[in-house]
């Protein structure tokens, strides 16, 4: 009822009248209208909140849907306890605006006779939502909601590209919970990360957490992600708090990078994102299939002019797309003037590296400069930014505009607050469609040097700062790179600090190297703590390492607890050792037990080792076993192949797989053969995977294949089956056969294989060969392969070819390829110093220092000086 009133009287503040004009319009008493406005009255009947809504000009539908809950209507069984979402954050579903969760706003359709086309008020966008047409992924989603409604806490992320109806099937998803009284949270403020992890633990049952565009929830830096993402993850699981629903949208490109498995021995930045979403993503096609396609016609035909609108314009049934207005935005854009083409190429490109998606004004001002040609620049009148800005402002349709300001909401504050008033940042953000766009047509370009400027004089929030400067480090942009990095570090992000200490180390600069490591531990960074600790431990300085090991493990980083006992071990103190690993292991590193093992066989404890052994294999832990079998196997091969087999008992597939390598290594080949053999009866996949392999290798081409064939057939083997297939035919001649099983096992993400194939032909002298699959594993956009295409033209002698392709790589974020060819040449023209400055923003290697310091000063309005001391 609060809510309902404080509805009512905003709209009357805004439309200027008082209630004794209110109630003439409404034709209502004049006591009726009071009662309706005060809190001492009961609630008011529907017609009187109807007419009300309609004389306000508000969505009626909205009033009487908080006036039913209001009155106790609607409630069911769930809800009618402890008031659904009475307590926590959120507001109302019935008492929110779709527009206001970030459901674009629809292109209105030529109005008819009688009828006036869309508009905006104060803005908000007044033409409605069109007809929903339903398609196969609303009924995934309504299982979902009616989970929860049922009383189970789900979560749901709809992935597929920009526009095409995420986030409102989200909100017709919801409509059945408005009327059981669930709220809804949609956190932004002040950040959309700091809003989530402010206020989750707040969450309370029946509450709809709205995570619309995820990324900057899942994928925010320094850490919140996964924090956000381990406490969603707690809300999910909590039954005090049940049920709760969590829905999200992203679109491909992030859901792909937060559930891909990092390469073995990377750093696992989405670990908890993974887990998060493993099981909870649903797809959205691009395009309404033909069943969605005539229920639009139906809906047309019944008067839905948006829609009948959006089917005279699009044949490919790409009809949200349409309605979202992708078609003129994209009309817009390749229409616009130099200058205000030149703001928007600024804008996409700071939102590809994921800035934003505010960016100050000053930013894009600054930022756009280098984007024009001299001829432009020179032409350019004095107010050629507002008027850039104006042209990329007009709405398209009367609904949004390409680039808009984004309007500051006042701060809600407790009457006792009394902070310090911050100047407002004039901020701008980019139409969904045309960020995707930039993304996908701008991929293979490097920002000029204005970018990079801009970015280190006017950016300030530290994720944009260090986003940046991962971007301009990838591109070997290494000037760009540390000035973004010190930024973020003098904002506050100790991770700039490890970063820069790496770009150090990159330059072989040691002593500064170890400076700023020192620097990151002493800010508290635990990353940079364990780096230390590591550092001090390949020294010699057991007591420093110890110290620093200590000083993680005292802020809660389990993985110290590991480094600390191999310090203790190293130093003779088994006793302490073993309490640290085992600590380690409570802590979660299942690799702890294996270490301890190990010291005790070693130290010739050899009943204590197996007994751990034993106990660990029983809670499903036969690592150690595996690990215990290969240590026994130089002294008794039997006691060593028992162990084995009790790993392969427990489940540890790779057990007798790797005794068998051990025995392969000692020359006892029929011994090897054995195992895998007894490993084959036994199930295992990994044996058949290793005897297949060795008959490849000795030559016995039949028996291989026959082995890859029954592979093929068998879980779990079938990647492995395709890769060993590929790598048995190319040697034996039948090369198209061998291409079709590499490509085969590309489609499952085994890019090596094709990569391997290339380097066999190489190796056979068909350079033309390996040139062909090079270029189509990199056409496919398999990860490095461009290196292994630059090594081979480098070695051809086609030198131009080489650094051109490695120079395009690095635009694109992949510098590997031309530190490559820059130590290829080493040898011919000395040393290349492109990991110690980079490149300047036009491609060109710096080969001195004063260049480097010549691009900070930058000729078209450069406000950004090095931080002293920098490099």
């Amino acid at each position: 009822m609060a809510e309902l009133r404080a509805q009512l009287s905003a709209a009357l503040a805004e439309r200027g009248l008082n209630k004794t004009q209110l109630a003439r319009r409404a034709g209502l008493g004049r006591t009726v209208v009071s009662g309706a406005f005060s809190a001492l009255a009961p609630v008011p009947t529907a017609q009187t909140v109807g007419a009300l809504g309609k004389a306000l000009g508000l969505e009626v539908r909205s009033l009487l849907d908080l006036r039913e809950i209001a009155a106790g209507q609607n409630m069911t069984p769930a809800t009618s306890g402890e008031g659904a979402g009475s307590r926590g954050v959120g507001r109302l579903i019935a008492a929110c605006d779709p527009h206001d969760l970030e459901v674009h706003p629809a292109i209105d359709g030529p109005p008819v006779a009688g009828q006036r086309g869309g508009a905006f008020e104060r803005g908000r966008p007044q033409t409605p939502l069109p007809t929903y047409i339903r398609r196969p992924h609303d009924a995934a989603l309504a299982r979902i909601v009616s989970m929860a409604a049922g009383g189970q806490s789900q979560m749901a992320v709809l992935v597929g590209a920009s526009s095409t109806g995420k986030t409102r099937a989200c909100w017709e998803a919801v409509q059945p919970l408005a009327s059981q009284g669930w709220r809804l949270w949609h956190p932004i403020d002040p950040t959309r990360a700091e809003a989530a992890l402010a206020g989750i633990e707040r969450v309370g049952a029946h509450t709809v957490v709205w995570l619309n565009e995820a990324q900057h929830y899942l994928g925010a830096g320094q850490g919140l992600g996964e924090r956000i993402t381990a406490a969603l993850r707690t809300l999910l699981a909590d039954p005090k708090r049940s049920p709760v629903l969590i829905l999200g949208t992203l679109w491909h490109e992030y859901a792909q990078a937060y559930t891909t498995l990092p390469e073995p021995g990377r750093r696992d930045p989405h670990s908890q994102t993974r887990a998060l979403l493993a099981g909870r993503r649903i797809e959205l096609p691009d395009s309404f299939d033909a069943a969605a396609v005539a229920a639009a016609r139906s809906a047309a035909q019944a008067g839905d002019r948006q829609l009948s609108h959006a089917l005279g314009h699009t044949e490919d049934g790409r009809l949200a797309q349409f309605l979202a207005g992708a078609p003129e935005l994209l009309h817009r854009y390749h229409s616009a003037t130099p200058a205000a083409r030149a703001v928007l190429h600024a804008v996409m490109d700071a939102l590809r590296f994921d800035a934003g998606p505010h960016l100050p004004a000053s930013f894009v001002e600054h930022a756009a400069q280098d984007y024009l040609s001299d001829d432009e620049f020179d032409a350019l009148e004095d107010e050629w930014f507002e008027q850039a800005l104006a042209e990329v402002g007009f709405p398209v349709h009367g609904n949004f505009a390409p680039l808009r300001r984004v309007r500051h909401r006042p701060a809600r504050r407790t009457p006792a607050a009394n902070p310090t008033e911050q100047p407002e940042v004039e901020v701008y953000r980019l139409a969904d469609y045309l960020e995707q766009h930039g993304r996908n047509e701008r991929q293979a370009l490097c920002p000029p040097a204005s970018f990079w400027d801009a970015a280190c004089t006017h950016l300030t929030r530290v994720d944009d700062l260090a986003r940046l400067a991962d971007a301009a480090q990838s591109r070997l942009r290494m000037t760009w790179a540390r000035a973004l990095y010190q930024r973020a570090a003098e904002a506050g992000d100790t991770n700039a600090l490890v970063q820069l200490y790496e770009l150090r180390v990159l330059a072989e600069d040691g002593q500064g190297a170890a400076a700023v490591l020192q620097q990151a531990a002493e800010a508290g960074n635990t990353d940079a703590m364990g780096r230390l600790a590591q550092v001090r431990q390949a020294e010699g300085d057991h007591l420093s390492a110890e110290t620093w090991y200590r000083r993680a493990a005292d802020v809660g980083e389990s993985y110290a607890l590991l480094g600390l006992a191999e310090c203790r071990q190293a130093a003779g103190d088994h006793t302490e050792a073993e309490r640290l690993y085992r600590l380690a292991h409570d802590a979660g590193h299942v690799d702890a037990l294996t270490s301890l093992a190990e010291m005790l066989d070693t130290a010739g404890k050899n009943d204590a080792a197996l007994h751990l052994a034993v106990e660990a294999a029983g809670e499903g832990n036969t690592k150690v076993l595996a690990r215990l079998a290969i240590l026994r196997h130089e002294r008794d091969h039997e006691h060593a192949a028992s162990l084995a087999r009790q790993a392969a008992a427990a489940g540890d597939d790779l057990a007798l797989l790797s005794l068998a390598n051990a025995r392969e290594a000692d020359r006892d080949r029929d011994g090897a053969e054995a195992l895998l053999a007894e490993g084959i009866a036994a199930g295992s996949v990994s044996a058949l995977i290793g005897l297949a392999h060795r008959r490849r290798m000795a030559g016995d081409a039949e028996r291989a294949e026959m082995l890859y064939q029954k592979l093929l057939l068998t879980p779990g083997g079938y990647v492995e089956a395709l890769a060993g297939l590929a790598r048995l035919l190319e040697s034996v001649g039948r090369r198209e056969e061998a291409e079709a099983c590499a490509w085969l096992a590309a489609d499952c993400n085994d890019t090596y294989t094709l990569i391997e194939l290339a380097h066999m032909r190489e190796e056979a002298g068909d350079m033309n060969g390996a040139e062909t699959l090079y270029r189509q594993s990199a056409d496919a956009g398999h990860e490095h392969t461009v290196v292994y295409l630059v090594e081979l033209l480098e070695r051809q002698g086609r030198h131009g070819e080489a650094e051109k392709l490695a120079r395009e790589a690095a635009d694109q974020g992949d510098g590997y390829a031309l530190v490559t060819l820059s130590e290829m040449r080493q040898d011919t023209q000395g040393p290349v110093p492109v990991l110690e400055f980079g490149l300047d923003p036009d491609g060109t290697i710096i080969t001195d220092s004063c260049k480097e310091d010549d691009l900070l000063t930058h000729p078209r309005n450069s406000q950004f000086e090095a931080p002293e001391g920098l490099w």
